[in-house]
């Protein structure tokens, strides 16, 4: 019945399908996130309501040995001409010293709350304050200013900007959270509305390891600088390739069809060439915050400085803390006994870290060795 018509029907039908096709397969090709329903979620440059709150700031350079070493006692009554000479060149000796017209780093470590933090930050503030002409800006993914944070980045005494950055709340629940972004970002408009356009600008993690050679070789970039990064991956190392002394690729086991396959920790901008870009940023999209950041700016393969000793010699490392949970002590006792031990400060101490809880009914229940025996804490007050 109907033959003719059906079987044209049928064809134009097939027809039709076939063009369809045809034109999603055109456009996914030509465009490969159009349909990627996560896409511009993830991937918006400018967020409303985006937050930047300064928290604490100084400009004053008061570093000094934060351990006196006069508490050492000589070994005669008389000091040796060495003893004197020494004493008399250690402060010298304590900071590198500068004419004061070198660039200044401006280094930045975005941070977030947790039982690790302000161990990570120590190590960091340490290794930092051993560097001349830098100005450490801290960015905490938190809605409120950390006190506690403050108090250990300013004994230091680097000029430092501390920051409350919080990841927006839409990227919060993502398996893939893109952390540390709304940190970076917030520096880069603190930079902006601070009319910063002499410097270099480094992304610092508080868990990397910084050889001090690192600050010598970039404090000098011209456009961008790239060096080595340990510990990155399946190769271990996420390095540019250089020949003649030209960046010529990269060698990295991740390379997700990046044009910069680069890790965050490898590479230095100038703030005189990052001016150039006023709407130079990166996105909420793990895994690609570097490669986009670069492309924000104008970035070529020509422009790249490799530092390092032609990327031959690792200066930085991705060390990385493992989150895990903080522990919950149980401590069946009035709190204010611990206070006639050293615990109740050390205690109280640890938690303004959040480094523990200390609870009177749940979690570990905390004991005492004396001599080898395991003892309650009612041991001391019985």
């Amino acid at each position: 019945m109907g033959g003719p018509r059906t079987s044209i029907f049928l064809r134009q039908k097939k027809f039709q399908f076939v063009l369809v096709a045809a034109v999603v397969v055109f456009l996914i090709v030509l465009f490969p996130n159009l349909y990627d329903s996560d896409y511009e979620k993830e991937y918006p440059l400018l967020l409303e309501n985006e937050q930047l709150v300064i928290c604490y700031e100084s400009n004053v350079d008061s570093r000094k040995a934060l351990y006196a070493a006069t508490t050492l006692p000589d070994v005669t009554d008389e000091p040796s001409t060495t003893q004197r000479n020494h004493h008399q060149q250690a402060p010298q000796q304590q900071l590198q010293q500068v004419n004061g017209t070198e660039p200044v780093i401006y280094f930045v470590t975005p941070t977030y709350p947790r039982r690790e933090q302000i161990a990570e930050i120590i190590r960091l503030g340490q290794t930092l304050m051993h560097v001349p002409r830098l100005h450490w800006i801290v960015a905490d993914d938190t809605n409120s200013c950390s006190e506690v944070l403050n108090s250990h980045i300013r004994k230091f005494g680097i000029p430092y900007t501390q920051l409350a950055s919080p990841m927006p709340t839409m990227y919060r629940g993502r398996k893939n959270a893109p952390r540390g972004v709304a940190n970076r970002r917030a520096a880069l408009n603190w930079i902006r509305q601070n009319q910063k356009k002499t410097g270099v600008l480094y992304f610092g993690d508080d868990d990397n390891t910084f050889d001090l050679k690192l600050f010598s070789e970039i404090r000098y970039t011209k456009k961008v600088s790239m060096f080595p990064v340990g510990l990155i991956g399946d190769y271990g190392i996420s390095s540019p390739i250089v020949r003649n002394g030209r960046v010529e690729g990269f060698f990295d086991s991740w390379p997700a069809k990046r044009k910069w396959p680069v890790d965050m920790a490898g590479f230095a901008v100038s703030l005189e060439y990052l001016a150039l870009s006023p709407n130079a940023t990166m996105p909420f999209k793990a895994g690609y915050e570097e490669d986009e950041f670069l492309k924000s700016i104008g970035l070529k393969l020509e422009d790249i400085e490799p530092k390092a000793r032609n990327c031959t010699e690792i200066l930085v490392w991705h060390t990385q803390t493992k989150s895990s949970k903080s522990p919950t002590v149980r401590i069946s006792m009035d709190r204010q006994k611990l206070d006639k031990l050293n615990l109740g400060a050390l205690l109280r101490r640890l938690e303004s870290m959040g480094v523990n809880h200390i609870s009177e009914s749940e979690g570990t229940t905390a004991q005492a060795i004396v001599n080898g025996s395991v003892k309650p804490f009612s041991f001391w007050f019985s």
